[in-house]
Order: structure tokens, then sequence, then C-alpha cells
């Protein structure tokens, strides 16, 4: 009994690892749809835009705030831009991302396929002989792979320019002891580590929204599950890849 129970995640999981080996074969020997992937792009930035900002101004405005009263509590105000930028560019981005892509983008890719897929437009180009993994699935794993990077690095500014106002107008920090602290704990390591971890969750997003949306059972109800399951499943296992790389980083960085 308790290895039928097992035996279905099992074979899901092994599913969406072929779907991952699918896709990273598929990149380098099939034609790229750049049509779809330019239309998928503008679809995800378009839903995860206002999200991104609305979410990175309080995340930025609670880690300043809280490194602030520490830094002032230990005589170190100064530092207040090195604690910012180590924050924005090592947390606050991939984590901001990691909601933004998971909550907005991969929901809006799985509502799609999903909608196709109890359409039976999948079943249909099949029998035409079109393979969904090279003509859907491809270029919306792009897509949110390259917009989670550039949301990334639009939170990361967001972050510090947000850090600096908040420091210096509302809690009196020096402008230019925090932009001189800025590069102090931040460099092109740090920036590396924050744009692989955002590259991976935007993989990882797009792969899970896709694999959900191909295998949605259930018509409309279906839709509908799969879409909450993929918000679940990304944060389960974007939080799993942000702490892996977190400590795979810092582990170099300091070697």
């Amino acid at each position: 009994m308790q290895q039928s129970r097992l035996s279905g995640p099992m074979r899901e999981l092994g599913q969406f690892y072929r779907m991952g080996a699918d896709v990273a074969i598929g990149v380098v020997r099939t034609r790229f749809q750049l049509q779809e992937f330019l239309e998928q792009s503008w679809m995800i930035a378009r839903v995860s835009i206002v999200p991104t900002v609305l979410v990175a101004v309080p995340f930025t405005v609670l880690v300043s705030f809280t490194l602030n009263i520490l830094l002032r509590e230990i005589g170190a105000a100064d530092l207040s831009g090195a604690g910012a930028a180590l924050g924005a560019v090592t947390q606050v981005g991939p984590v901001v991302t990691v909601l933004i892509v998971a909550g907005a983008g991969a929901t809006a890719i799985c509502a799609d396929l999903g909608s196709r897929t109890i359409r039976e437009e999948i079943d249909a180009m099949e029998v035409l002989g079109i393979d969904p993994v090279t003509r859907l699935v491809i270029p919306r794993v792009a897509a949110s792979t390259v917009v989670a990077l550039l949301l990334n690095g639009l939170v990361c500014m967001i972050g510090i320019a947000g850090g600096f106002v908040f420091s210096v107008f509302l809690q009196g920090v020096n402008p230019g002891a925090f932009a001189d602290g800025v590069t102090l704990l931040t460099g092109l390591p740090e920036v590396a580590i924050s744009a692989v971890k955002a590259t991976l969750f935007g993989a990882v997003a797009g792969l899970v929204a896709c694999y959900r949306g191909l295998t949605v059972r259930g018509g409309p109800k279906g839709v509908g599950e799969a879409v909450n399951e993929t918000v679940v499943y990304s944060f389960m296992a974007l939080f799993v890849i942000n702490t892996i790389v977190t400590a795979v980083g810092i582990r170099l960085t300091a070697g």
C-alpha cells in the first residue's frame, strides 16, 4: 500500500525531470521559436512588473529599517550602505523574484497551457506532428528565465535606491558614507551569484508551470488546481535553490 502511494509522486517527478531534459536538449537541437519567446516574455513582464515594484519597496524598507537600527546600536551607522547593497543584491532581489515569478508569471503560463490542454489543442498538435515541448514549452521557459533575470536587476536597483532614500532622509544617515559603503561588501561575485539565482528561479518556475499546464486533468476545475499547485511547487523548489546557491556562493567567495 505504501509503495503504491509513493509510486504516483515518484512517477510525476520522473516525468518532470524528463520534460526538463527534453527542454535542455531541445534548446540545442531544435529551431528556437523566437516569435513565441518574445510574446511570452512580454506577457510575463506585463503581469510581473507592477507586483515587482509593489513588493520590492516594502521589502527594502523593512531590511533598511531593521539593519539601520542594529547599526546605530553598535555605532556603525555609516555602514548602512554596505548592508543595504548586500541585502538587496544577495537576498531581497532573488526572494522578490521568487515571489513574483512563481506567483504571477508561472501561474499565467500554467493557466494558458492548462486551458489549451483541456480544449485538446495539445493533442491536436501531437496528431499534426508538432512537438509541444519545442513549440510551447521551450519559449516559455526561456522567457521566464530572461524575465526573472531582468526582474532581479530591477529589484536590486530599487533596493539600493530605496535604502538610500530611507536611510538618508528618514534615519539621518550621511549620504556620502552610504554611497561609499555600497561596494564595501558587494562586488562582482555577489552580483554574479544573484544573477545565477534569478536564472535558476526563472527556469524552474517555467518548467513547473509548463509541466502542470500540460498534465491538467478534470476540466476547468483541474486548471484552477494546477495553477494553485504551480505556486506551491515553485515556492518549494525555489527556496531550496536559494538556500543551496547561497551556501555554495558563500563557500566560493570565502575561498
